[in-house]
């Protein structure tokens, strides 16, 4: 008997401490462009444990989305957000889950951008890391990517058109978000020098 109490007590302490060992963190590179730490913050705290199903396989997209954005309506609804609204934390965690799970189901796809990208943006990276503004990067990083399909692309004609009108060649989300990764990386760097 005290074999098996001793054998509960100790399952228990496993579990507790492997749960609040392990919480994933929403990255950085999936978040709307304008979202605020602080709202980042707050969505980690309200889906961080839907966000480590999500990481280890156990929940899907749909089903993650739909948890998530339960909690969050409930959070604003009870004012637990800091004034922040459904509109930016909602798409806040819907991308966090959909990179979470597309990473999980196809890291090599992940791994070969990150190889391309680091050769591809390899100016635009060492121009961040000596400065420049974040949302001129990203512009020039995503020209040079649907440049990198369709090498007469001019992002400024395409973007200024009606989005019915828009030639945009077909890039694969990850490279995106890659793009976007190695950039925070170098504005890390930069920060790290001042």
């Amino acid at each position: 008997m005290k074999k098996k109490i001793f054998t509960l007590i100790i399952a228990a302490a496993l579990t507790v401490s492997s749960t609040t060992a392990f919480a994933a963190e929403i990255p950085r590179e999936t978040t709307p462009q304008g979202a605020t730490e602080e709202q980042v913050c707050i969505v980690e705290n309200i889906i961080g444990d839907i966000l480590d199903e999500v990481q280890c396989g156990n929940l899907g997209y749909t089903l993650a989305e739909g948890y998530a954005n339960t909690r969050i309506r409930k959070a604003v609804i009870a004012g637990e957000t800091n004034g922040h609204g459904y509109g930016i934390l909602s798409p806040i965690a819907q991308n966090a889950i959909r990179d979470m799970r597309d990473k999980m189901l196809r890291p090599d796809v992940y791994a070969q951008a990150e190889k391309q990208l680091k050769i591809l943006l390899a100016d635009i990276i060492i121009e961040v890391e000596n400065g420049m503004d974040m949302n001129t990067a990203i512009k020039a990083a995503y020209e040079k990517i649907y440049q990198s399909v369709n090498p007469s692309f001019d992002y400024n004609e395409q973007f200024s058109l009606d989005t019915c009108y828009r030639d945009i060649p077909a890039v694969d989300m990850a490279m995106f978000i890659v793009a976007r990764k190695l950039l925070n990386d170098a504005q890390s760097v930069y920060i790290q020098k001042q």
